[in-house]
């Protein structure tokens, strides 16, 4: 049986997507998207999706699918204006090539979250790069979204520097 919120997800396919939520395939996170949820009940105007994965939260203020294929994913992201995810490389990598602000909210293994602290680590590192914003808090995440509007985004490349490239090409023949 679909969930209320859930039944019109469908539609978002061709609509503007403000903030895509993905928490990623492996592991539910229930606390951020719970977090997500209470933001998009203040904020009614504004239009979230959510992959939530298999966690037991129930969004009731925005749209959402347990899991996506990668063609939808893909044209959720395309859409989407800003993107909120969990400390996954996928995500941060796709924000950052596509020149779209990120907001990474790390799983953390003190809540039972994860198995290690991995994310905090990983968030530690891209806070620095233009386009990731880092929450490790709902209000941090709340404080953020409030202004999204003024969120710029990074960009990197698809492929690797070059230098690098050469420094690692060296080192193999050497």
């Amino acid at each position: 049986m679909a969930h209320s919120r859930q039944r019109k997800w469908a539609s978002f396919w061709g609509a503007c997507i403000m903030i895509l939520l993905t928490v990623g395939t492996q592991l539910p996170f229930d606390r951020l998207v719970r977090a997500m949820d209470e933001w998009a009940k203040a904020n009614p105007h504004i239009e979230v999706f959510a992959q939530i994965a298999n966690g037991e939260y129930i969004p009731k203020h925005m749209e959402y699918v347990g899991f996506l294929g990668q063609k939808h994913f893909e044209s959720l992201f395309a859409q989407s204006e800003l993107v909120i995810a969990h400390a996954g490389m996928g995500s941060v990598i796709s924000s950052l090539i596509s020149a779209k602000p990120v907001v990474i909210f790390p799983r953390r293994a003190s809540l039972g979250e994860h198995r290690n602290e991995h994310q905090l680590a990983t968030c530690q590192k891209l806070s620095s790069l233009k386009g990731c914003y880092v929450a490790h808090e709902p209000d941090d995440l709340y404080s953020i979204l409030d202004e999204q509007h003024q969120l710029e985004g990074g960009a990197i490349g698809p492929f690797a520097n070059p230098q690098l490239l050469q420094t690692i090409e060296n080192f193999i023949l050497q």
